[in-house]
């Protein structure tokens, strides 16, 4: 009998608990003013519900791109978009492609920079295009208001650019002179290095080192950084490539942009390589020492960056 009411009592005590709401706190998805994104960005957007994304896009449809004589509709990879998903508690997240001719890429760079966003990669997707088209990548993590502020921003760069120029420009501001005669002791006295000259140019290279595939690479195996200056002390050029892990990208990006360096790539050289390398090209026109300071500027941005 007494086994008997004990197990009624357990069973009893089960039902109970099964009919009683638990007290943990029950997680809620978090969500986004989708309204107000558009109305801060300026652009309309679709809701994604199966990825709690947002997303907005834009058709480059304002000029007119030929890739291998093939008139390119938007449909056809010239649409920007910048995607926005909660990030718990209150935060967003926005990731994005940028289609761009090559005036608008620095400009929009450091549109994108003044305004808290991150610029992730900047490449090609075609040959033989007319204009020639790159694709820039954004990210980054903010208020919504904030983020979708800075997209807007993005976009107007753009359409200012455009009003004022309705085709893509073909070349940089400024002249470049046919013949070198660059001083090198000046431009080794502010980077702090020695360099090589060659018939009036000259190039300072610093490698860093890691590996891959268990063995040691390194500056010979093209883990470097690098600068090469052409031209005239007066009306000189630099180009070259910065090897830099990913937590440096964003710092040498914001000094070379404020030094009025144009960078004309971001991405990667190499696969499984530890640590993980970003390679990025720019050039740059002035006077040979103003380029030299910007880059030294931009190097010790690098240095100074988490590691």
């Amino acid at each position: 009998m007494t086994f008997q009411i004990r197990k009624t009592t357990r069973v009893a005590l089960i039902a109970f608990a099964l009919t009683v709401p638990s007290q943990k706190p029950q997680a809620q998805s978090p969500s986004m003013d989708t309204a107000r994104i558009e109305s801060l960005s300026g652009l309309k957007g679709t809701f994604y519900k199966d990825e709690n994304v947002f997303r907005l896009s834009k058709p480059r449809d304002d000029v007119k791109v030929l890739v291998d004589r093939l008139s390119m509709p938007p449909f056809m990879g010239l649409t920007s978009w910048a995607a926005f998903t909660p990030m718990p508690p209150s935060r967003v997240m926005v990731m994005g492609d940028l289609v761009l001719f090559e005036d608008e890429v620095n400009p929009v760079m450091s549109a994108a920079l003044d305004s808290g966003l991150e610029v992730t990669a900047l490449h090609n997707h075609f040959f033989f295009d007319e204009p020639k088209v790159y694709f820039m990548h954004i990210g980054g993590m903010g208020s919504a208001d904030q983020l979708a502020t800075g997209v807007k921003k993005l976009f107007d760069t753009v359409t200012e650019i455009r009003a004022t120029q309705p085709q893509p420009a073909r070349q940089f501001p400024g002249d470049i002179a046919p013949q070198s005669s660059i001083s090198a002791p000046p431009i080794e006295a502010i980077l702090g290095r020695k360099g090589e000259s060659n018939n009036g140019m000259f190039k300072i290279v610093i490698g860093r080192s890691g590996k891959m595939h268990g063995m040691r690479i390194g500056n010979q195996m093209g883990v470097n950084t690098w600068a090469g200056f052409a031209g005239t002390d007066e009306q000189a050029v630099v180009d070259g490539d910065f090897a830099m892990l990913e937590s440096e990208l964003q710092p040498v990006l914001r000094a070379m942009r404020k030094a009025g360096i144009n960078i004309v790539a971001i991405h990667q050289h190499m696969s499984q390589e530890q640590p993980r390398y970003l390679f990025l090209h720019y050039w740059g026109k002035g006077k040979a020492l103003d380029l030299a300071r910007g880059l030294k500027t931009t190097l010790d941005a690098q240095a100074a960056a988490p590691k």
